[in-house]
């Protein structure tokens, strides 16, 4: 029975080709095979770097049968490579059918990190980056894109989306009226490339910027908005909780549990209890 092969999961760059790593290129150089969104794209980028490989295309039309076909070649030995169009692949790329297959059958998946998008944006959007959340491209439809927007506005820290060209505008204008105008927010935009721009505002800010520049519509587009305030908890509204959670528990465990979901200090809640008590 031969070796089971390697499934290589390799970053590539969103635009700026001196970004490729090292050892992508020694990666791509000696699979056995090439999986590629776009074999004619990832093939220009492939020869501009001088790597001779059997590319076969794998896209989201074509995921299911080529997975079972990839899953066949790796097992009888050969190491393939998955690439997307650009950056990291399965983040909002085809590869996901794949990478699940091949550790169900076994099959080593080996990272080779390199650019992404979003992480590429949030380093340099000054916006909190300890905590975020990866929304990727939200629905097309105007409807759908509001109602899910609507299910992010409470999240308190970062948020990172995927854009289009011919829907920036109409999103941008969606996020003011779900999150409201005053959020702040950056788009990054063409990141390595020629025409790259950072831009940092508020989100009403982001439509008038837009709407001054039919330029700066186009191009790839990550946007980042900053999380929502955390609500206030009134005394009056910590002090029923405290009283409904000290009817099942005792009072530090009513305090720790009080602390997990208002937010405030577990000390000072302890406090507010024996307060209570007296």
């Amino acid at each position: 029975m031969p070796k089971v092969g390697v499934l290589y999961i390799v970053a590539t760059p969103i635009g700026n080709v001196g970004d490729i790593s090292e050892r992508a290129c020694e990666t791509l150089s000696k699979v056995a095979l090439v999986l590629a969104e776009d074999t004619r794209h990832s093939g220009s980028l492939l020869k501009r770097l001088g790597i001779k490989a059997k590319l076969h295309s794998y896209h989201q039309h074509n995921e299911e049968p080529r997975s079972s076909w990839a899953i066949e070649r790796l097992l009888e030995g050969s190491d393939i490579a998955l690439i997307s169009d650009a950056g990291t692949p399965l983040l909002s790329d085809p590869g996901f059918r794949l990478v699940h297959s091949a550790h169900d059958h076994g099959v080593r998946v080996e990272p080779i990190p390199g650019p992404s998008s979003p992480i590429a944006a949030l380093s340099a959007a000054g916006l909190p980056s300890d905590r975020f959340f990866f929304e990727g491209f939200l629905p097309s439809k105007a409807s759908s894109r509001r109602a899910r927007l609507s299910a992010l506005r409470g999240f308190q820290y970062t948020l990172a989306f995927l854009e289009s060209p011919h829907r920036i505008s109409a999103c941008i204008q969606d996020m003011v009226d779900v999150f409201g105008e005053a959020r702040e927010a950056v788009i990054a935009r063409e990141l390595t490339k020629l025409h790259e721009t950072i831009y940092k505002d508020s989100l009403g800010g982001l439509v008038k910027w837009l709407q001054a520049d039919q330029q700066r519509t186009r191009g790839e587009f990550v946007i980042l908005v900053g999380g929502a305030e955390p609500e206030v908890q009134s005394q009056q509204e910590t002090d029923e909780l405290l009283n409904i959670l000290l009817a099942e528990l005792g009072a530090k465990q009513a305090a720790a549990v009080a602390a997990k979901i208002s937010g405030k200090k577990r000390n000072q809640l302890y406090q507010r209890i024996l307060e209570l008590s007296e």
